[in-house]
């Protein structure tokens, strides 16, 4: 009953992702992420030396990736109704998504 469980095999997220906190989360679920670091935490782990441990693992081509579907958004919500969630229903509001999206792809 209810909504599937799933789990994202990979998550892409910016520098407001960034915290110990969040990584140790993603670590622990055994989700894979790609987030940048912020440069006040670079600076920090810098300045702690050897105590500072590794950076992150962090993939340039796929973070890349992420600024597709971020322009992607950025060009649903040029459409009010679909900015505002201006329809009553969720299958409303779904047909419209789908008519903005083939209209930018046409």
């Amino acid at each position: 009953q209810g909504r599937p469980r799933v789990r994202p095999a990979h998550v892409l997220g910016d520098k407001g992702y960034s915290s110990k906190a969040i990584r140790t989360w993603l670590r622990r679920r055994g989700i894979s992420h790609t987030i940048p670091e912020r440069a006040d935490q670079v600076r920090n782990r810098l300045r702690r030396g050897s105590h500072g441990g590794r950076p992150p693992a962090f993939d340039k081509q796929l973070y890349k990736r992420r600024n597709v579907v971020e322009r992607c958004f950025n060009r649903l919500k040029q459409w009010r109704g679909i900015a505002t969630r201006y329809d009553k229903t969720a299958q409303s509001y779904q047909a419209a998504v789908t008519l903005a999206s083939l209209l930018m792809w046409a």
